[in-house]
């Protein structure tokens, strides 16, 4: 063991006090930079194995602290807090924004034409399913029938929902209704199996007291919530500027130069708006025992009887 740094740092929780939003949204600006995505496969193994090691009570000799917390946020980036199995890379929430920003900017340049939004809204929803399976909560796996029913599902609803919104008026507000309805639609579908099954919920020092279906049922609320605030910024304020532009004689002479534009205006909303809004709740979430399962209630309180909050990843 190296005596250069010391063990006792605590690198299972986050750099910064997740109990104030600002030490979320400074946690979740590490986890969501863009520039992850480019980090290589050596990159992502070196900064597994130097984590692993650590939690394991060797550090590598010459470790920094500060190396050693980037080594645990590009662990965080892309690998799953619960399985610790590598994450798809286009699942991972550091490709939010380049892949968000190129689906969102082409769904409001294209939405005037029904195979239009049908398309964009299927490529975004598809993506979407991708994300809400990578960042889910808990370590059971599903199997290709489950996800596939729960991808159909998911996909088919959230498109119809925005087709019907669509049909009512061709306001250029309208893919921004239609995300935030697809949204409810699509992420509990993709994770229909923890509200069936539950999530790992633990005590305080991360002891596992079962599974419940409740603490999904919150997590997935919180997590539909920061989803559509994060459509907010990206989908409300670069209508507005087009607007704007595209009454400008340079636009007007230069039409080609709309989605590129949009993509950009989407693009800079979406670096602050991703971290700010998965900020907005706790991603090591609690609920009262209280407000478990009957049955789950009853078996914490005879094999812990002094746990009175519980704990659980909420997902992304």
């Amino acid at each position: 063991m190296s005596g250069e740094l010391s063990l006792n740092i605590n690198i299972k929780e986050p750099r910064w006090d997740q109990g104030t939003f600002m030490g979320r949204a400074q946690h979740f600006f590490m986890v969501t930079d863009p520039r992850n995505v480019l980090l290589s496969s050596e990159t992502l193994e070196e900064a597994r194995v130097i984590v692993q090691d650590y939690r394991a009570g060797k550090a590598k000799p010459g470790l920094t602290e500060d190396e050693l917390w980037r080594a645990k946020y590009i662990y965080d980036s892309a690998f799953h807090p619960d399985t610790g199995e590598k994450m798809f890379v286009i699942g991972r929430m550091s490709a939010q924004v380049p892949m968000n920003m190129s689906i969102t900017g082409c769904m409001l340049t294209f939405y005037r034409t029904t195979p239009a939004v049908v398309f964009w809204q299927w490529v975004n929803q598809s993506f979407n399913a991708v994300v809400n399976y990578t960042n889910r909560s808990g370590d059971a796996p599903m199997t290709v029938n489950q996800l596939g029913a729960a991808y159909v599902s998911a996909t088919t609803g959230a498109v119809v929902t925005a087709l019907g919104l669509n049909s009512h008026t061709d306001f250029r507000f309208v893919p921004f209704a239609a995300v935030a309805a697809a949204n409810c639609i699509n992420i509990p579908f993709m994770r229909q199996r923890e509200l069936k099954y539950g999530i790992p919920v633990t005590d305080e020092n991360d002891n596992r007291l079962g599974e419940s279906p409740n603490a999904a049922k919150q997590a997935i609320m919180q997590v539909v919530v920061s989803r559509i605030g994060m459509a907010v910024p990206a989908m409300a304020i670069p209508p507005v500027i087009m607007n704007a532009l595209e009454k400008r004689a340079f636009m007007k002479r230069f039409p080609i130069l709309n989605a590129p534009v949009q993509v950009g205006l989407v693009g800079l909303c979406l670096v602050f708006a991703t971290p700010l809004c998965c900020a907005l709740f706790p991603q090591k979430s609690s609920m009262s025992v209280s407000g478990l399962e009957p049955e789950l209630q009853e078996r914490i309180r005879q094999a812990s009887p002094n746990t009175t909050t519980v704990y659980f990843n909420k997902g992304l």
